[in-house]
């Protein structure tokens, strides 16, 4: 088993350094939606310009759901120890942009680097952190065994693994089941989450609740959604929310089919890049279209009022795309993708209505059923017919929204738990 996990590594590391080219034109080609991707690639490689802050707790969250999650983690750590430095990484360009928010003095924020056995050595070499915590899922081979060589302990938080990822992780287990047995402690999600986990090699794993149920919604933000359904001009406001590619063309499809007068539909693409071609559809489609990109102060104008589609093209704003709804079709659940979180929208008041496809949140989406907070529906054409109904039904949409709210409240104190359990390594 050595022997064929030390070849393992050498090939695994070996075939991304080869890749390394790629990589580049990979970040160069994106740069051109999101120029951040363009910024600091030396970093990408373990290259650092900036100067070290030794000792700072280093938290990794790859993309903007994480950072999220973060934010709640972090300000539990701060709250437990103000003189605490942070030292946050990211993947993505959207995740590094909402990690600006949770930057204090002292505090420093810079790229992962990919997962080269030089690279990860020269980022520990660099930056001596005290402590990693890798948010959910990020765990990688070559950063573990440079987190061990380098002598700083790793936590995986907010730790989440589903079956589908546990079966095809199985394949690599000669590589991953060293990384996960190699994690300090795993903070996990669910007691699911927590078996699974330990099946991929987890040794110390304790079930911890949700950080996403400890994330206010910004209230400016849920403000401002108020004001935009106040805007429609008593037209509802139903979300397609964190959509993914083939959902919006389908729901276009189910929506004409409906009979008028139709609700407002509000898109929002899961991802920056996919704004324009979700525009170009529904335009493609006859519809009328405003983009919350156009929209002058904020605030919905005249075209916007004609519009039958409104494209949600801005970052940060989910509370507000929530608040301003009557109900949200959940995003990524009515196509084989596992669906987005919902813990956001209950957090907001918002009603949700789920397809078939929620394994990536399996427990939430299962707690939100039974709480009367979601509801699942069969596929994206039965999503439309329920939604318009629901708006139609004031009294029992607000029962929704009440239920949407409890269900954030019960499950809060997971940032508390975890916090603690981090000090614990300092």
């Amino acid at each position: 088993m050595g022997l064929k996990a030390g070849l393992a590594r050498f090939v695994y590391g070996g075939l991304l350094r080869a890749l390394s080219p790629v990589y580049v034109l990979r970040l160069w080609w994106r740069g051109r939606v999101e120029p951040s991707y363009r910024h600091a690639i030396g970093e990408r490689f373990g290259r650092y310009g900036s100067p070290s802050v030794p000792g700072a707790v280093w938290i990794h969250a790859v993309s903007l759901g994480e950072t999220r999650a973060a934010q709640a983690l972090v300000d539990a750590l701060r709250a437990e120890r103000p003189s605490l430095r942070l030292l946050l990484t990211h993947g993505t360009a959207t995740g590094c942009e909402a990690g600006t928010e949770l930057m204090r003095a002292g505090d420093t924020q810079t790229w992962l680097p990919y997962d080269t056995p030089g690279a990860t050595r020269r980022f520990f070499a660099h930056w001596q952190p005290t402590v990693g915590v890798l948010m959910e899922t990020e765990v990688w081979p070559n950063l573990m065994r440079s987190a061990a060589t380098a002598g700083v302990p790793v936590l995986l938080a907010n730790a989440r693994l589903s079956e589908k990822s546990l079966r095809r992780g199985a394949r690599f287990a000669v590589l991953l089941r060293p990384a996960f047995a190699a994690l300090a402690r795993v903070l996990a999600q669910t007691e699911a989450d927590a078996a699974r986990l330990r099946d991929a090699g987890a040794h110390r794993v304790d079930v911890m609740g949700n950080l996403k149920f400890d994330v206010n919604p910004d209230g400016a933000l849920c403000a401002l959604g108020e004001r935009w359904a106040q805007a429609s001009g008593g037209r509802p406001l139903v979300l397609a929310a964190s959509t993914r590619e083939g959902e919006e063309a389908a729901l276009l499809s189910a929506w004409q089919a409906q009979p008028g007068p139709r609700p407002r539909l509000l898109l929002v693409p899961r991802h920056p890049q996919r704004f324009d071609e979700v525009a170009a559809l529904v335009e493609r489609g006859g519809w009328l279209l405003s983009r919350r990109s156009a929209w002058p102060d904020a605030r919905p104008g005249d075209a916007a009022q004609a519009a039958d589609v409104w494209l949600g093209d801005s970052l940060r704003e989910m509370p507000a795309y929530y608040t301003a709804a009557r109900v949200a079709l959940l995003g990524g659940s009515f196509e084989p993708l596992g669906g987005q979180n919902l813990i956001e929208a209950a957090a907001c008041g918002c009603p949700v209505l789920m397809g078939p496809h929620t394994f990536n949140f399996a427990d939430a989406a299962q707690r939100a059923l039974a709480a009367g907070a979601a509801e699942r529906v069969a596929d994206i054409e039965a999503g439309a017919v329920r939604a318009i109904a629901l708006t139609a039904d004031e009294p029992l949409r607000s029962q929704r929204a009440e239920a949407a709210l409890a269900f954030s409240a019960a499950h809060r104190g997971a940032a508390r738990r975890m916090a603690a359990a981090i000090i614990a390594l300092l």
